[in-house]
């Protein structure tokens, strides 16, 4: 008589693989479109810069969304001109750029106030100033080379938050002459 015996066995494994990356990114970015017509209205040149958003802007952004940053509500436009290096840097504030000087050749009372229409809710979501594009009254001859975006008004001031700031494209510095007139425009979006 024969015996059998017999024995099964079953393994079952399994795994799981999945993303353990969390978070998201955001990038900041900012557009400065500069026209300039002369005194008959003629348009002499036009400038596209992307901009910097140096370290205070960026510190700003977060701060008033996340903490008690209290929220900036007036911004103004400014302009600089040719210098011998003529480049703004991420660590910028409006007491201590060294690579650039503001010009104040215009008639303006104090820089130019930016008026933007609310932020869209899309993504990227963008704030622009296009509706109402921020006007220079030059009156004297001197070179424009950038233009910068800050929280104070006083022309050559160095209070309030700098926010960005942009050297023109090719091919760089620009002429302007008494009554001249550059119309800024300046468009931010924030992406996820």
């Amino acid at each position: 008589m024969t015996i059998e015996k017999t024995k099964a066995t079953d393994v079952v494994s399994s795994g799981l693989t999945c993303n353990t990356k969390t978070g998201e990114d955001a990038k900041a970015t900012g557009l400065f479109e500069i026209k300039c017509h002369d005194k008959d209205g003629n348009l002499k040149w036009e400038a596209q810069s992307k901009n910097l958003v140096v370290n205070a802007g960026l510190a700003y952004m977060a701060g008033s969304a996340l903490t008690s940053t209290t929220p900036i509500t007036t911004w103004y436009l400014g302009l600089y001109g040719a210098g011998s290096s003529n480049t703004p840097a991420a660590g910028d504030t409006m007491s201590s750029h060294a690579g650039w000087t503001e010009v104040v050749a215009y008639s303006n009372a104090t820089r130019v106030s930016t008026t933007f229409v609310a932020a869209t809710t899309a993504n990227p979501s963008v704030v622009t100033n296009t509706a109402s594009p921020a006007v220079f009254n030059i009156n004297g001859t001197t070179t424009v080379g950038g233009a910068f975006l800050t929280s104070g008004s006083a022309k050559s001031g160095t209070a309030g938050t700098l926010f960005s700031a942009a050297d023109f494209g090719s091919p760089g510095d620009r002429s302007v002459v008494n009554s001249d007139t550059l119309s800024v425009t300046y468009t931010f979006s924030l992406a996820a």
